[in-house]
């Protein structure tokens, strides 16, 4: 019997990689011959550059800026000509050094990332946009790319989002990436601005207070009118703070959902091959599960072979018929063994492998 471990990551505790270790170990414990593939996955969001390592990519780390300007070391994930740049790595909340910078936050680092992987040779670009610090409409990462921007008097812009309600001209002249493929990764279908739009809904998230929320969709509506209107209202433009926006705008990205994108780099359908079982998670099984993260991603897939899933995690939130109706037959929480959610953060690992022996009782039989 061959059983296909394949969650994301829990977040705060364990890496993709990790979950599955832990989770294979625990179905071994309880069938030592079982044949155990682990194959961690990801959405786009933090963790997609460690998750594809194990579908054959290779690390490389590069020089770049984080939401504040401050140098670091990012990296990307390269496969023959094709790069997986995480916005997370340079330009996430995790980089930022000190307290918020709503208003001036910026993406440049990702554009140094995807810059260097275009030296490398690297013809497609497949960038996942998730949990980034700023709301800067992707202008940073156009500029570290050659862009310019440019105010009334032809001064450039300083980083940040508020600076576009000055943007008077925009400069592709040294930008040129018409060889490159880039494809978007991400499960957002928000617009640029509005209501629904990348200050509104996540700028609270990365420090704006109402005043500032204000300031950024102000600015990203001038940023739109220059740099392409008609692609604001577009789902995911306001993808990572703007960032969909500006890919698809200037560099003509195309967007697919994270899930689906990632699964076809992890060849997740010939994983699959032969397996009698997938043990998919994550730190949190709730209603954004459903609405297209990794698990959703992975037990659809399965649904499509006629192989059951079932799903470890940190706790669940999602009613059985729910998750039966998502093409995940059963679902096991740390929070079923230990009700303590700051021990289950602390001591993820051996829960889980525990978590793995009820699976392995329920599922395989001897």
């Amino acid at each position: 019997m061959k059983v296909l471990v394949a969650p994301d990551k829990f977040k705060g505790s364990l890496t993709a990689a990790e979950a599955a270790s832990a989770v294979a170990a625990g179905l071994a414990d309880v069938r030592p011959s079982l044949d155990v593939r682990c194959l961690p996955v990801a959405d786009g969001g933090d963790g997609t550059v460690d998750a594809v390592l194990a579908a054959g990519f290779r690390r490389v780390p590069v020089p770049a800026r984080g939401p504040t300007g401050a140098p670091l070391t990012a990296s990307y994930a390269v496969r023959g000509d094709t790069a997986v740049v995480e916005l997370a790595e340079a330009s996430g909340l995790y980089r930022l050094p000190g307290a918020p910078e709503p208003l001036a936050a910026t993406s440049a680092g990702t554009g140094d990332v995807m810059a260097a992987a275009v030296a490398a040779g690297c013809r497609r670009i497949v960038l996942g946009v998730g949990g980034s610090a700023g709301t800067d409409g992707g202008a940073g990462m156009l500029t570290a790319l050659g862009a310019r921007l440019l105010d009334g008097a032809g001064r450039e812009l300083p980083p940040g989002g508020a600076a576009l309600a000055r943007i008077a001209a925009l400069d592709l002249s040294g930008l040129d990436l018409s060889e490159v493929d880039i494809e978007l990764a991400s499960d957002v279908d928000n617009p640029l601005y509005g209501p629904r739009g990348a200050a509104y809904v996540y700028g609270p998230q990365k420090g704006a207070s109402p005043g500032d929320v204000e300031t950024l969709d102000a600015a990203l509506r001038h940023w739109a009118s220059i740099a392409g209107p008609e692609f604001a209202s577009r789902p995911g433009a306001g993808a990572a703070g703007g960032v969909g926006f500006a890919a698809m705008a200037v560099l003509d990205a195309r967007m697919r959902p994270g899930i689906e994108l990632l699964l076809d780099l992890l060849r997740f359908d010939a994983a699959l091959g032969g397996a009698s079982l997938v043990v998919t998670g994550e730190g949190s099984l709730d209603a954004q599960t459903l609405s297209g993260k990794a698990p959703a991603g992975v037990a659809r897939a399965a649904a499509a072979r006629g192989i059951p899933c079932v799903a470890v995690s940190g706790r669940c939130l999602v009613p059985a018929p729910d998750l039966a109706a998502a093409g995940i037959s059963a679902a096991y929480a740390l929070t079923d063994l230990e009700p303590d959610p700051a021990r289950c953060l602390a001591e993820a690992a051996p829960l889980l492998r525990r978590l793995a022996h009820r699976v392995a009782a329920d599922h395989l039989s001897p």
